[in-house]
């Protein structure tokens, strides 16, 4: 059994690798999307992943598709108490910003179609500067004192702002954030090493990275001259077009083919030995993806492995 990690101060503790909901409902129908949760759960996994907004980008899609699936798979295994489920608010069209009266009711909303009394995990999905952080956080505190949110995140934030509403929590003796969902991967580390990282550091946050795969680009599935065929295929490229992306992919190639791995488990090995770091987050749409993704918790690379990724990635 793999062990599973503690999330900041909270009491929560999860498998170290987050399975991404954003594709339920979206480009996994109900039955895929069940395969990939029952195969996840078999294999030790407890931490799943979404939000109240996944996924209105998609044609004929309002928002909440994901947490329905999530819901009824939920409800269809009768596990609630073996998984935690980590949702956001704020981004939802109908539930925008994080004005305290949007947050509550975006919870009503999320925990309908969860079909639960409580979510694990509870994101602020980006930050609204124009809201005081003093209204937010009290906002989510009445939530976590309800009895119907266990722990908070933040995600998209600043910071400025994560440092900000963690004093006012500490200072009024509220509930205060214990994870941060940054996007980071091995192309993508100005986005959080730095302020942002030290700022969790300090406080004793835990940092679920989305994102960890690049849009695909770092399964290694994209290489030059080869098209595919993924709604994700246009980001992908650009990594590709850029002199680390190609670096990347050279020292990816060589410590996968040296360890008989899969890129995409390198990859999130990496992410997954940087500080802070509790459990990269990614998603599968179906069984055949996964495999790649759960290795990752029996991959530990070398001191110098991680030195190679780290300077190619410079």
């Amino acid at each position: 059994m793999t062990a599973l990690r503690p999330l900041g101060s909270s009491d929560l503790h999860v498998f170290p690798l987050a399975l991404g909901g954003n594709v339920f409902g979206w480009t996994a129908d109900e039955t895929a999307s069940f395969a990939v949760l029952d195969a996840y759960a078999a294999a030790g996994g407890n931490f799943i992943d979404t939000a109240d907004m996944y996924s209105s980008w998609a044609p004929g899609n309002e928002g909440g598709e994901s947490e329905t699936v999530i819901g009824d798979w939920i409800a269809s295994r009768g596990n609630r108490s073996d998984v935690l489920v980590a949702t956001k608010v704020g981004a939802h069209p109908r539930y925008k910003g994080l004005r305290a009266a949007t947050i509550k009711a975006g919870a009503e909303e999320s925990l309908r179609r969860l079909r639960t009394d409580y979510v694990d995990l509870y994101y602020t999905h980006f930050d609204d500067p124009e809201v005081p952080v003093e209204e937010i956080m009290t906002a989510l505190d009445q939530l976590v004192r309800a009895g119907k949110v266990r722990a908070l995140g933040a995600s998209n934030i600043s910071a400025e702002r994560l440092a900000a509403s963690l004093a006012f929590s500490e200072r009024e003796g509220l509930a205060r954030y214990v994870a941060l969902q940054p996007h980071y991967n091995l192309v993508s580390r100005d986005t959080y090493e730095g302020e942002l990282r030290d700022t969790v550091l300090r406080h004793g946050l835990s940092a679920v990275p989305y994102a960890a795969l690049a849009s695909g680009f770092l399964t290694g599935k994209y290489r030059p001259g080869t098209e595919v065929d993924s709604p994700r295929a246009g980001k992908a490229a650009e990594y590709l077009a850029s002199e680390r992306g190609a670096e990347v992919l050279t020292a990816l190639d060589r410590i996968a083919g040296a360890r008989g791995a899969e890129v995409a488990t390198v990859a999130l090995a990496w992410l997954a030995a940087q500080p802070t770091v509790v459990a990269p987050l990614a998603s599968a749409r179906t069984t055949e993806q996964l495999p790649a993704l759960l290795a990752t918790v029996g991959l530990e690379l070398t001191a110098e492995e991680l030195a190679e990724l780290t300077a190619a990635s410079a």
